[in-house]
């Protein structure tokens, strides 16, 4: 009879050689630093090409932060016959859902949802969005933000007052506010 210990060790083993690592994401700024995921759980769906990390997802490059209840990273499909999954290390988008937050030195942003387009750079995130510079904060439905120039626009959800782009300054604020 087999080692139940070593079973289940050759199990994570193969789990762990069925994860495409090479992906080229960016969160960070200009980055090619490596993307570093951690939660509660994973679910690998090969036939879908897809990662889907529950409970308290993370994922990490150099000093930018994407973190929600669900992460699911979604990769481009093997040329034919290039791998036993049939999927390639080529990142297409990251999906966070639920208590998303992405956080960099510069900013803080929180909303109910996020998608990351790895082709497109952008993070897109929706559902009541708040985003913050220092004191600064800005409140809409829907922000996308370039990773790599970061440039970003604000939407709001329709013409109610309550739904429309606010913005709070607080001018000399920031440290470098001229004075």
């Amino acid at each position: 009879m087999k080692d139940p210990k070593a079973v289940g060790m050759a199990a994570a083993a193969l789990a762990l050689a069925a994860i495409p690592w090479g992906a080229e994401a960016q969160l960070a700024r200009n980055s090619r630093a490596p993307v570093d995921i951690t939660a509660d759980q994973l679910e690998l769906v090969n036939s879908q090409c897809s990662a889907i990390y529950r409970g308290g997802a993370e994922a990490l490059q150099e000093t930018s932060r994407l973190r929600s209840d669900q992460l699911k990273i979604i990769y481009a499909p093997a040329p034919a016959g290039a791998g036993k999954n049939g999927c390639s290390t080529d990142l297409l988008r990251m999906e966070a859902t639920g208590s998303v937050f992405y956080v960099t030195p510069e900013q803080r942003v929180r909303g109910d949802q996020a998608v990351y387009d790895a082709k497109a750079q952008t993070l897109t995130v929706t559902g009541s969005v708040v985003a913050s510079r220092g004191q600064d904060a800005m409140k809409g439905e829907r922000l996308v933000v370039n990773t790599v120039s970061g440039d970003a626009r604000m939407e709001g959800g329709g013409d109610r007052s309550s739904r429309r782009v606010r913005t709070v300054i607080y001018p000399g604020a920031r440290p470098d506010a001229p004075k």
